[in-house]
């Protein structure tokens, strides 16, 4: 009996052996096919993209589209260089404001300094803020200013290092008009970016952009028509009148501007005293013309909610 159960256990652990065995080899051809059919694998999709660098690619070239689709827009406020406490006030006014998908750049246009203390002031104010374009021209309101603006902006703006044109979009406004950038600019989105003329059109009961002018409040043309101005003899013959009109004037003259918006009753007079040009404070609003006194700012200003974002802290306390 003992001799028969020894014989067994010897079979088994052979037996036991040899499987141990057969599954170690088994286990290294796998290896050794895994391998080549990895390899194989590697080379059959190497020209495949994969799906993570396409989804790269397409990120890529979803932000490069979103910044060739901002929105570039210069607003030229026309002022006085004595005008030190208005420039501040709007400095807050347009610093306060970040519309999205735009590039939005505000600055302040006069002509050339006359007197000592505005050569120190305002050459401060230039360091501080780099948002002054003076004009070589003296000052003037109906007698070329608006020309040598707009003539003026190809020669200081056109760079070789920076997109072309620099500005899709170019503004003439005055001192007292309060512009909601964001409003501004969603307007424009849908409109061509070439021989563009926007306002406000006069006389106040038209609704016709073709027929008269857009009134000075505030009016926006694109970058092609800026070059048109500086290379035309047209506006050049034509300086002298009230300069919105003696504007039209040229673009009627010149038989440009084919595409044209009305953004009225967007933009409108101050409400009050009534008139035909005048409209109530409402929030389809883009433009707030004759602000002359604090009064009528700050009426205008807490209309549109605009220190909603104020956040709070324990250095200050508004009521």
């Amino acid at each position: 009996m003992k001799s028969a159960r020894l014989n067994g256990r010897h079979r088994f652990i052979i037996s036991s052996f040899f499987f141990i065995m057969f599954l170690c080899v088994l286990a290294s051809i796998n290896e050794v096919r895994f391998d080549s059919f990895l390899k194989f694998g590697q080379c059959a999709l190497a020209n495949v993209p994969s799906h993570n660098s396409s989804l790269e690619n397409n990120i890529v070239a979803s932000n490069s589209s979103s910044s060739s689709d901002e929105i570039r827009i210069l607003i030229g406020i026309l002022t006085l260089p004595d005008q030190y406490q208005r420039r501040h006030f709007l400095r807050l006014i347009y610093g306060t404001q970040s519309p999205l998908g735009a590039k939005v750049d505000v600055k302040f246009v006069f002509c050339n300094l006359t007197k000592e203390d505005q050569k120190v002031l305002v050459a401060l104010e230039i360091m501080r803020y780099d948002d002054i374009i003076i004009l070589n021209c003296k000052e003037n309101m109906n007698k070329g200013k608006t020309y040598t603006y707009f003539s003026s902006l190809p020669e200081m703006l056109n760079d070789t290092d920076s997109p072309y044109p620099p500005y899709h979009y170019v503004m003439k406004t005055d001192d007292d008009t309060y512009f909601r950038l964001n409003s501004l600019v969603e307007s424009l989105r849908p409109l061509p970016r070439e021989d563009l003329y926007y306002g406000y059109v006069i006389p106040c009961r038209s609704m016709d952009p073709f027929v008269h002018y857009m009134s000075g409040m505030g009016y926006m043309i694109s970058w092609d028509i800026v070059e048109w101005i500086r290379e035309s003899d047209i506006p050049k013959n034509h300086l002298e009148g009230p300069e919105d009109k003696v504007f039209g004037d040229w673009i009627r003259e010149g038989h440009r501007a084919k595409n044209r918006y009305n953004a009225k009753w967007s933009m409108y007079n101050f409400p009050e005293p009534p008139t035909t040009c005048t409209h109530e404070l409402w929030p389809d609003t883009i433009g707030v013309h004759l602000l002359k006194t604090q009064e009528k700012w700050i009426r205008t200003l807490k209309y549109f909610n605009v220190t909603d974002n104020l956040k709070p802290s324990k250095l200050y306390h508004i009521p």
